[in-house]
């Protein structure tokens, strides 16, 4: 039998290594099922070199989670991690994702090694004595006084608060003789993840969902793939290509970040604007729920963004009231163009008492958003943390194509906050 290494084994044609397991015992079959490095694609791997920073840019179901759980496991498992910090957009999105997926740590660990996980300390301990420590990007502060020797942050490019983050994280790496971290995310071209690539301490890796297809259902080929193979969402959220703004589109990153604001509060006005979806069920569009706030100062502030797809009126409805009670808002916006009566109906359901508006889109999307992309090119508006996907929705819609629903909440809500008269007329309001 041949005598490969282990990384020769992972990069053997499929043929050949199984024919290479079949000659093993079961034994030597059931170390071999354990072994990561066997399994594992180049790019899951850790890169060689003294990175301070693995940054692994992968498309949706690539496999990043497991890259990034493994490398843990490893740092733990070899007795060079003891105090890891744990980062993702949520506290949630790190037990659901990083802790207690399918490709987590708990998921991937040996069953003499798998760590359980204290709820009340929110850490993570191992049998070797390593403790995991975790954390929300959108608490920044949480991460102010820790130390660690090694941390994992998942889809960094979505975090709210990651310039602010990263730093306190940075700041807390300073145990052992070389800390280090891997970062796991989707890409999007926002500051921190470019300078990240710029950066000579930090090793990149890239993966293609296609690179996964094995550990994939052949319907989301069948229909995601079709879809969006070749689009310029595609190649982001697919192949992990790093898309710059679409020159024709009426936003650009670069509007948004030069106002983005860390916190905002006592507002004069605040408005939910409900873009509803057409239809209900699996099929259908999102419900785009957006809240702005008007300061002041004269200028808005965008302070949420609640927009889910796939959901009844009644669910949105709830969505609707959620955001309307927790921003203590002053008055509903929905477009009626779609459902008539019937939306605000549906919302009075959850709301009897909230002022509730309709608007009627009477003219073209271009003629109505082409006003509150003014107000951002004047610095009107800022945005109070970051909204992923709304923010990719704004640079990379062109007038032409159909609009998205985050995207026409948010010009519903800033026209009613910032403009009077017509869209396409647009005067600011002074307070």
């Amino acid at each position: 039998m041949p005598d490969f290494g282990i990384a020769s084994l992972a990069a053997l044609p499929p043929p050949i290594r199984t024919d290479f397991t079949k000659k093993l015992t079961r034994r030597e079959a059931r170390t071999l099922e354990a072994c990561w490095r066997f399994w594992a694609r180049p790019d899951q791997l850790a890169p060689e070199g003294g990175w301070t920073t693995w940054l692994m840019l992968g498309g949706r179901g690539a496999g990043k989670t497991r890259a990034g759980a493994e490398w843990v496991m490893e740092e733990v498992e070899s007795g060079r991690a003891g105090r890891i910090a744990l980062v993702g957009e949520t506290l949630a999105d790190v037990r659901e994702v990083m802790i207690d997926g399918p490709s987590g740590l708990r998921g991937v660990a040996r069953a003499d090694m798998r760590p359980r996980y204290e709820v009340s300390r929110k850490r993570l301990l191992w049998p070797n004595g390593a403790v995991a420590y975790v954390f929300s990007a959108g608490e920044p502060e949480s991460l102010r006084g820790p130390q660690f020797d090694a941390a994992w942050g998942d889809e960094l490019a979505k975090w709210r608060h990651a310039e602010a983050a990263w730093d306190m994280l940075q700041f807390g790496l300073r145990l052992g003789q070389h800390p280090r971290q891997v970062m796991t995310t989707t890409p999007r071209p926002v500051p921190l993840v470019k300078r990240l690539i710029a950066d000579e301490r930090t090793a990149v890796t890239r993966a293609a969902t296609a690179a996964n297809r094995v550990n994939l259902a052949d319907g989301f080929f069948r229909s995601v793939i079709a879809r969006y193979e070749g689009t310029r969402l595609g190649r982001q959220e697919l192949d992990a290509e790093l898309i710059e703004d679409n020159p024709d589109a009426l936003w650009t990153r670069e509007t948004i970040e030069r106002a983005r604001l860390r916190d905002a509060r006592d507002f004069v006005r605040v408005v939910v604007a409900v873009d509803p979806p057409a239809s209900s069920g699996a099929g259908a569009d999102e419900c785009g729920i957006v809240c702005a706030g008007l300061g002041p100062d004269g200028r808005a502030y965008v302070v949420d963004d609640r927009s889910m797809g796939r959901l009844s009126p009644l669910a949105w409805a709830k969505r609707v009231a959620g955001c309307y009670r927790a921003h203590e808002a002053d008055r509903i916006v929905a477009e009626a163009n779609n459902g008539g009566e019937m939306v605000a109906q549906v919302m009075r359901q959850e709301m009897p008492d909230a002022p509730i508006r309709l608007v009627h889109a009477t003219r073209g999307k271009r003629l109505r958003a082409e006003p509150v992309a003014a107000l951002y090119e004047r610095g009107l508006v800022h945005h109070v943390g970051a909204f992923a996907k709304l923010e990719d929705q704004m640079c990379d819609w062109t007038p032409g194509a159909k609009s998205p629903d985050r995207l026409d909440a948010l010009v519903w809500a800033l026209t009613e906050l910032m403009l009077s008269g017509e869209a396409g007329e647009p005067k600011v309001r002074r307070l």
